[in-house]
Formats: structure tokens, C-alpha cells, sequence
């Protein structure tokens, strides 16, 4: 297994394709392999790399480990490992935490960054009341807050694959109010001058996500001066699993503008 011996842990990534480096990160429900559908289209153009972070899938925590805190750490430290100079950041919900975060401290390493269905981790009053209003009206079903609500029904299969990716993480000490409503993330203060760090900036929401909804979408563009927001309709939360085509055509177009 490709693990990466760094700041105090064993990191599982791994490594697809050769070019420019896209680092795809993960959500508090998924691991590596959720990248699937992505890895496959951009691996002839972009070197794709996936990783577990600490506590998830395969990369185990220390005994009582910073968890969530270290995350952005890691990404440094990984990226030295394999000689990685810049990349695009592609942050899924938690993983949006980790690029973000990555992004305020190293920006001179990040070619472009992507906050799919995210709040990156942004500590600010509008975004913070609009997620405990979300929090609040969550369905019990993890699925269901995960998914747009057709797609178990028209996609069982995906489903299936969708939870059962999520159960290679036995356990996750954070809640995910405990998540969404952190506080140590970047401040406005931190993202006043988000432009000067000249660091295109994606931000995508699934229509139907009910989490961090296109509301929440908007304010986080709003906060980042300069980036750029795309809808996929028809998703929830998990807009790359869903509407993978979609997904990949939007970060694709991105990713082709880049400064690598």
C-alpha cells in the first residue's frame, strides 16, 4: 500500500496519471474511493492523487491524535513526500476544511482551489446561522441527507456503493455539528483580501443539498472575492457522486484555465 510516512502518521494515498497535480479530498462520509468516477476521466491529463485523511479509510490516527486539526499539516507534509510543488485542490464537504485552510496558509502551492459542497471551514455569523438552520431540519437518514431525494430510487446500485463506502470508517470522533459549526478555520478578517492571494477559486453546490445548501454556496462565494460558483442540479450533497459528467465537465473547464 503507497502510505506516506508523515507528520507522526502512516497517510494512504494514491497516485493515478502523470501531468499537472489535482489532490482530491474527501468528506467526514467517504475515504479515497470516492473519487471514482473522477479519477478515471482526468488521470491521461492531470496526475490524480487520492488520499485517506488521518482517522479515515485506510490511514490510521496516534492515540489521541489532533484528528481534523492536523489535516492541512498533512497536505503540506504529503505533497513535500512526493515532490509536489502546486496543485489544484479539490475539497469535498470536510475535505473543503483542509483545502481551504491549506489554501489561507500556502497559496503560492495552490494553482486552484475547489469547495464542492463545503463551507471551507469559514467562520462567519451568515454562514454559521444558515448551518444551524440546516443542522436543525436534517432527515435522521444519513443517506438522505447526503443524496437528492429521487436518486435512491433511481439509482439503488450507486446507493448501495454510496453507504458502503461510507462504513470503511468504523468510527469518527467529530460530530458533524461538531464540524459544520467549528471554529478554527479562516475569519473574514483572514479572506478580506482573498483576491490579492491570487488563487482561482471554484465553488460548487448540488441544487438539492440540504447540508450546505446553495445558500450557504452563495454567502462562501460571496466572502472569497473573485470566485466563481456552478449549480449541478439534480444533486444533493454529494454532487460528484451523483452527477459525475456534470461534476467533471465544471472542474475540468477549471482546471484547464490553471497556472500550474
Amino acid at each position: 500500500m503507497p502510505q506516506a510516512p508523515i507528520n507522526g502518521i502512516d497517510l494512504f494515498y494514491e497516485s493515478q496519471g502523470s501531468g499537472p497535480a489535482i489532490v482530491f479530498l474527501h468528506g467526514r462520509g467517504g475515504n479515497h474511493l470516492s473519487w471514482w468516477q473522477q479519477v478515471p476521466h482526468f488521470q491521461s491529463r492531470y496526475r490524480c492523487i487520492t488520499i485517506d485523511h488521518r482517522e479515515f479509510g485506510l490511514t490510521k490516527e496516534v492515540d489521541k491524535g489532533p484528528g481534523r486539526k492536523a489535516f492541512a499539516d498533512d497536505l503540506h507534509q504529503l505533497l513535500d513526500h512526493l515532490g509536489i510543488d502546486r496543485a489544484c485542490l479539490v475539497g469535498q464537504s470536510m475535505g473543503g476544511f483542509t483545502a481551504m485552510s491549506f489554501a489561507v496558509r500556502e497559496p503560492d502551492r495552490v494553482a486552484g482551489l475547489v469547495l464542492a459542497d463545503t463551507s471551507g471551514g469559514i467562520v462567519s455569523a451568515d454562514i454559521a446561522s444558515e448551518l444551524r438552520k440546516n443542522l436543525a431540519a436534517l432527515p435522521a437518514d444519513p443517506l438522505a441527507r447526503s443524496l437528492s431525494l429521487t436518486f435512491p430510487q433511481r439509482e439503488p446500485e450507486l446507493t448501495f456503493l454510496y453507504a458502503a463506502l461510507g462504513r470503511l470508517t468504523l468510527s469518527i470522533r467529530e460530530s458533524l455539528e461538531g464540524l459544520l459549526l467549528s471554529e478554527d478555520g479562516p475569519s473574514l478578517a483572514d479572506l478580506a483580501d482573498w483576491a490579492v492571494y491570487k488563487v482561482p477559486t471554484l465553488v460548487i453546490v448540488g441544487a438539492e443539498d440540504v447540508m450546505v445548501t446553495p445558500v450557504v454556496a452563495h454567502m462562501v462565494t460571496a466572502h472569497l472575492k473573485g470566485a466563481k460558483l456552478e449549480t449541478i442540479h439534480g444533486a444533493g450533497h454529494s454532487a460528484y457522486f451523483e452527477k459525475p459528467k456534470e461534476f467533471n465537465a465544471v472542474l475540468g473547464a477549471f482546471a484547464s484555465t490553471l497556472k500550474f
